[in-house]
């Protein structure tokens, strides 16, 4: 397995692999002046390596390595997460420590299921969504591609989060959200509406 990205978020996903006794053989950085990580190597082209974890938090960034790159991509689950048989998870998609994903859950391509976050039962999480810390979503919601719901937030039953938005860190969503926003607050209501 490779890493796209030797930073922070990097390391996360290093422990991932290591508790799955998956072998990391380089991660891969545009920064010329990093050379190791972790005691890994750091290479500067990702040309002719698969399968690759793009380890990299943004969103936006994620999603524009993913659709350059011509590869395989891997998929982390940490030992200590629980996720059930039934349950979809796309390429490139990491589930760091204590997380938890139910029954019939779909999680996209190249999504971040961070640490003891929840996804419950039949939720729809579409691609390059990022589930923050202790995050918790009940069952049936449905999260946009692009999407970042912050640490600790709450998503009630049923409710659809649209594309491209942000749910600030501790909020209650008990409506639907749109496209491209911030949104925060118990309840949760939007502050700012973005241009695509």
């Amino acid at each position: 397995m490779y890493l796209y990205g030797a930073s922070g978020h990097a390391k996360v996903i290093i422990d991932i692999l290591n508790s799955q006794q998956e072998e990391i053989k380089a991660l891969i950085d545009d920064n010329h002046n990093l050379t190791e990580l972790c005691g890994l190597p750091v290479v500067h082209s990702a040309e002719g390596l698969s399968p690759i974890i793009i380890s990299i938090g943004n969103n936006s960034i994620r999603k524009t390595i993913a659709e350059k790159l011509n590869c395989d991509f891997g998929i982390g689950v940490h030992s200590s997460a629980i996720v059930s048989p039934s349950a979809k998870i796309g390429d490139g998609t990491v589930v760091m420590q204590g997380a938890i994903i139910q029954a019939e859950a779909t999680i996209g391509k190249h999504c971040i299921i961070n640490t003891g976050a929840t996804v419950d039962h039949e939720c729809f999480i579409e691609d390059y969504v990022h589930i923050s810390p202790n995050a918790t979503l009940c069952g049936n919601v449905h999260i946009g591609e692009g999407t970042q719901i912050g640490a600790g937030s709450v998503i009630v039953p049923g409710v659809k989060i649209g594309k491209w938005s942000l749910i600030c860190a501790g909020s209650v969503v008990t409506k639907d959200i749109p496209d491209n926003c911030m949104a925060a607050g118990n309840r949760c209501k939007v502050l700012k509406q973005y241009n695509k």
